[in-house]
């Protein structure tokens, strides 16, 4: 059985993360697939948490019970190391790859403090993203191409991102137009 077989939830949303002018926008569409069926179309996949008060956003893609579990996690480790966004993603990202219940874990998160911006998954990697733009789910690459095109532009981090996913959500069935935004200073 193939990974995509055992997980068609892979196939089934657009999260952008665009860096611009001292902000950082995620922006996610709002679609929940199911192998083919759109389950919900109103999903909230960007979230903003505040361990100890330190504001970090992040944005999701796989499976929701899955990037919630990695999110508790996320947020522990930002507990523990307050304020220190990259070290406590290269802990979960670690985590994640050697812990025998988290290795299962489909999903993937852009995660932001307003400074940094990165993509963890469960490989072990913590990327920074060239050009300030970071784009993950099944209308990633779309998104991911149409902000690298807008980034240049007069227009914001959010208006970039909304635009992005707009663009993704035309080309990907997967993906929807109902978004979610945060915004968040560097």
């Amino acid at each position: 059985m193939t990974d995509s077989t055992r997980f068609p939830g892979w196939h089934g949303t657009t999260i952008i993360g665009v860096k611009k002018a001292g902000k950082v926008a995620i922006v996610g569409d709002g679609q929940v697939s199911l192998g083919q069926t759109v389950i919900k179309g109103t999903a909230r996949k960007v979230r903003r948490i505040s361990p100890g008060g330190f504001d970090v956003v992040c944005g999701f893609a796989g499976s929701t019970a899955d990037a919630f579990t990695l999110l508790e996690r996320l947020e522990a480790k930002l507990e523990a190391a307050p304020g220190q966004l990259a070290r406590a993603s290269v802990e979960l990202a670690k985590d994640w790859r050697m812990d025998k219940y988290l290795r299962n874990l489909e999903a993937m998160l852009i995660v932001t403090d307003g400074k940094d911006l990165f993509v963890i998954t469960g490989a072990g990697d913590v990327l920074e993203p060239e050009h300030g733009i970071a784009a993950i789910g099944s209308g990633g690459n779309f998104a991911l191409a149409a902000a690298r095109a807008l980034i240049d532009g007069d227009q914001s981090a959010e208006q970039i991102g909304r635009r992005a996913l707009e663009i993704a959500a035309d080309i990907c069935v997967y993906t929807n137009g109902n978004v979610t935004v945060e915004v968040i200073d560097g």
